[in-house]
This record gives structure tokens, C-alpha cells and sequence, in this order.
């Protein structure tokens, strides 16, 4: 069994080498974006459009590093086990936090997009703002619901800060 996790551990850093890659490739087509645009010599709509489209995807760049980070840390260095709600509750939180913040922005440059574009896009635009807002929402009952079963469980945030201490 040992053999077999020590597996799962190796597969999980490899899993967060490629998110961490996928990020810095996202890094490097954002700044390519955003320096294209500021070097073309035209500061108008245009510019701003694919200055805020570097952003947006620079976010989606903090969710798959964030996502890299996270199985690093929880899956190979802390091998930790997601099962008690503790650890579920900072595992989903360390996610939903960056998924939600990654939305919100792509919301946002859905929106100055369709505004300049398509305003049928709106519709689009909102509908990413709406979830974003109901996964928020959503998150928040979670951890709430959550702290309850911590209580039952006192022994649980004990042990999380334990593992904790492997990080430092």
C-alpha cells in the first residue's frame, strides 16, 4: 500500500508540474498580449480591450498556479487525507477563493468586451457575474454548514496544524 501512495504522490507532483507550466504559459501570452498592445503606439479601446484580456487570462494564470500549489502541498509535501472536514473545508477554500476571484474578473472582461462588441454578449457576461456570485454564496454556506462538523471533530484542526508544520 505504501508503494502504491508513494505512486499517487508521484503522479500528483507531475499533475502539479503541468498546471505550473500551463500557468507560465498563460503568463508569457498575457504579457505578449499586454506589450503588443501598449507597443503599438495607439492608446484607444483597442488597447484597453487586449490590456484587460491580458488580465483575464493573467487570472486564469492564479488558478492553475493556485491549483499547482494546492496539490503540491496537500497531495505530495503534506500527504495529507481530505476526508475530515477540516482539511476539506481549507482544501475547497484555498480553490473556491482563487475560482471565484478568477470569475469575477473574466465576468468583468466578458462585460467590456460586449459592451464594446456585442451587447447581445451581455447576457453572456452576466450569466458568468450570476454564478460567480451564487459559487460565492454557495462557498459561504459551505463553511459555515462546515464549522459545525468541526466542532464535533476537535482533534481534526489539531492535526491540519500539524501537517502544517511540514511547510514551514
Amino acid at each position: 500500500m505504501k508503494l502504491l501512495l508513494n505512486v499517487f504522490a508521484v503522479i500528483h507532483a507531475f499533475m502539479a508540474g503541468l498546471f505550473a507550466c500551463a500557468a507560465l504559459a498563460l503568463i508569457t501570452i498575457a504579457a505578449r498580449l499586454g506589450w503588443l498592445a501598449i507597443v503599438s503606439g495607439e492608446m484607444d479601446r483597442s488597447t484597453a480591450q487586449d490590456v484587460i484580456e491580458a488580465v483575464g487570462l493573467l487570472a486564469a494564470a492564479v488558478v492553475a498556479l493556485q491549483i499547482a500549489q494546492t496539490i503540491a502541498e496537500e497531495e505530495v509535501v503534506r500527504g495529507a487525507d481530505v476526508s475530515g472536514p477540516t482539511r476539506v473545508r481549507r482544501f475547497l477554500s484555498r480553490f473556491f477563493v482563487v475560482v471565484i476571484v478568477a470569475l469575477a474578473i473574466e465576468g468583468l472582461v466578458a462585460t467590456f468586451k460586449a459592451v464594446r462588441e456585442d451587447l447581445a454578449q451581455l447576457v453572456y457576461a452576466a450569466g458568468i457575474l450570476a454564478g460567480t456570485a451564487a459559487l460565492l454564496a454557495a462557498w459561504g454556506v459551505f463553511v459555515r454548514l462546515n464549522r459545525y462538523a468541526e466542532e464535533l471533530e476537535p482533534e481534526a484542526m489539531q492535526e491540519a496544524k500539524r501537517e502544517d508544520r511540514k511547510l514551514r
